[in-house]
């Protein structure tokens, strides 16, 4: 197994429908700009209240992803 170093950055992801949803809009939208995602952590999940309802889910993630190689 090679050795690695890993980055870690975090994100906050949002979704009206659910946190899993909130997960995926939040690797999603890194993917886009961040090479090598490997794994991630959710380190902390609330939401708004509109009208005694939920309104929207927020889900903060720490993001780990391995270095390019020199």
């Amino acid at each position: 197994m090679a050795e690695h170093v890993y980055k870690l950055v975090e994100l906050v992801g949002t979704s009206g429908t659910s946190v899993s949803d909130a997960i995926q809009n939040a690797i999603t939208r890194a993917s886009a700009t961040v090479r090598n995602i490997r794994w991630f952590e959710v380190a902390q999940v609330r939401g708004e209240v509109r009208d005694g309802k939920v309104g929207c889910y927020q889900v903060t993630l720490k993001v780990g992803f391995t270095l390019d190689e020199r």
